[in-house]
């Protein structure tokens, strides 16, 4: 007997019905699920703003009062492309040009032809100073003419020497004393000047380091200063104004003599120009 397409909805109806008491059943039989608890909200984290208050050692090692940093230059936001251009841009400035090399037209010698033309069985050549023949000219080589300086702006350097004191600021790696000045040049007394310093600061291996331990700036000219510390291989001294950001890449620590008229030479780095 044929199924007529009422009895075949009718079919379809009822098979719907049953599986929907069936997933009512099914549900009411479960385990009832707690509701989920919201996590609480992460508390924002505020990083804690760097101290600006540094204290002035004098050569003895003993505290001598206290200083409050300029905030244009120790508190600057570090910014690493900057430092890596104006770093780079001194390091090609400072580039010598030593290699050379000599043209054809330089070398000494093919005033004359080296054999005639035909005949010879050999190749022919016109000249001995030809960059094929041993001792002749060299093609493609290194010229002295070729110049790798770059230009850097002022700004863009007084920015980055400001963001390297920052972060050696941030990093515990700058040092101010009261006055480093001698009656004479002494290498002695220069070096028993840096451990003292060191001892008091906590920073020993600005005296014990080999290399690249520090870099001395005076806020003057001071040739006794300057003349004690030249034979102590690991720190170079340095006038305030001529401060780099090469230099002080290159050394762990900054030893600062007379802070107050450093600071001020240093915000004329930042003056801007009329």
């Amino acid at each position: 007997m044929a199924i007529t397409p009422a009895q075949k909805l009718a079919k379809k109806l009822m098979y719907k019905k049953a599986a929907k008491v069936a997933a009512v059943a099914r549900a009411a039989a479960a385990p009832k699920k707690e509701a989920p608890v919201k996590k609480a909200a992460k508390e924002k984290v505020t990083k804690a703003p760097i101290s600006l208050e540094a204290t002035i050692y004098d050569m003895a090692g003993k505290s001598a009062g206290t200083v409050t940093l300029p905030e244009e230059i120790f508190a600057a936001k570090w910014n690493a492309d900057l430092v890596h251009q104006v770093v780079i841009g001194m390091q090609a400035n400072a580039r010598p040009t030593v290699a050379n090399t000599k043209f054809r037209s330089e070398v000494s010698g093919g005033g004359k032809k080296p054999w005639k033309q035909k005949g010879t069985g050999r190749a022919r050549h016109g000249s001995n100073r030809s960059p094929i023949w041993r001792g002749g000219g060299v093609t493609h080589g290194p010229r002295a003419e070729k110049v790798y300086a770059v230009k850097i702006n002022r700004k863009m350097r007084a920015a980055a020497l400001m963001s390297v004191l920052s972060r050696k600021w941030k990093d515990g790696e700058i040092i101010f004393v009261n006055q480093l000045s001698f009656a004479t040049p002494k290498t002695k007394d220069a070096k028993a000047a840096l451990v003292s310093i060191a001892k008091a600061s906590g920073k020993e291996t600005l005296a014990t380091k080999r290399k690249n331990a520090a870099v001395i700036a005076f806020a003057k000219k001071d040739t006794s200063a300057e003349k004690s510390f030249s034979n102590i291989g690991s720190v170079i001294s340095e006038e305030v104004r001529n401060l780099n950001p090469v230099d002080l890449m290159n050394k762990k620590f900054l030893v600062i003599s007379d802070p107050e008229a450093a600071f001020t030479l240093l915000k004329s780095r930042l003056a801007t120009k009329a």
